[in-house]
């Protein structure tokens, strides 16, 4: 993310992902603390199975509003702050 870009939410599509490790983890916490630094939100949107119990069993998920779709996520009228939301 760029430090002009002034976006107040983006929501990560993660239909298409089949895996993800302390990686790929780290970049969605570490890009959800710079988006709250500037007072903007990331959610996420189409959690598959595995990753989605990966996100539960670490606790991940309570700190991002998950949506079952991003169609469900950009439908959502007026994003409200805190954690796990909507599936």
């Amino acid at each position: 993310m760029e430090e002009h870009v002034r976006a107040r939410r983006i929501v990560v599509d993660c239909s298409g992902l089949g895996f993800c490790d302390s990686t790929g983890l780290n970049a969605l916490l570490r890009a959800r603390l710079r988006m709250r630094e500037t007072g903007g939100r990331l959610d996420l949107a189409g959690l598959r199975p595995p990753v989605d119990r990966m996100f539960d069993i670490t606790g991940v998920r309570a700190v991002f509003r998950v949506y079952e779709d991003t169609a469900r996520a950009l439908a959502d009228p007026a994003p409200r702050e805190g954690g796990a939301g909507h599936d």
